[in-house]
């Protein structure tokens, strides 16, 4: 049985390879059955708390310091906080594993070519235009998670299939005790 414990579940991947909907779904399921859950978006983290930073890596790394905190904050008193952000560096993810202790990182596995199809924002082609400098993937790196605790791929798993991955290693770790198996889900 689940004890309540908080945590914090990094979904990282590049713009476009489903964080948010897979975000979505878990934080769904989770409400379902009782927990309370906080999301730390990307982009409403970016137009509230951290206001002014840049794309630099040195802005990205300062975002994602903010956030950490704030998911640390979260996560002692029980939370689970879901983090759908792009977090490209190593260095920035293994910071916040070692902040907030409670930590499962998923990877949001989809080709770069996925997630420029599935830009509806234009993001990616106004960056290959050069209008966007230092945008993940196309002219700033994206370091591949090594060991993901939970990797989704968004082109070969619906949905479901992913969010499913999230709520099981949430389940065998003991933050949950319960929650429906996701079929036929679309978001």
């Amino acid at each position: 049985m689940s004890k309540n414990l908080g945590v914090t579940v990094l979904l990282t991947g590049l713009s476009g390879a489903g964080k948010s909907t897979i975000c979505q779904v878990v934080e769904k399921e989770l409400r379902m059955i009782g927990r309370k859950v906080e999301v730390l978006d990307g982009d409403q983290v970016r137009q509230h708390l951290t206001k002014g930073l840049g794309f630099s890596k040195e802005d990205r790394q300062e975002n994602i310091r903010r956030i950490s905190f704030v998911a640390h904050l979260l996560t002692r008193n029980d939370v689970v906080v879901l983090v759908p952000v792009i977090a490209p560096y190593y260095q920035m993810r293994d910071e916040m594993r070692n902040l907030i202790g409670n930590f499962i990182e998923v990877y949001v596995n989809a080709p770069l070519a996925v997630c420029e199809q599935r830009d509806v924002k234009g993001l990616y082609q106004q960056a290959r235009l050069g209008k966007i400098q230092q945008f993940t993937g196309i002219d700033d790196p994206y370091e591949v998670p090594l060991h993901p605790d939970v990797e989704c791929d968004t082109v070969q798993e619906s949905v479901a299939e992913s969010a499913n991955k999230v709520l099981n290693k949430l389940n065998e770790l003991g933050y949950i005790s319960y929650y429906r198996e996701l079929v036929n889900f679309s978001a």
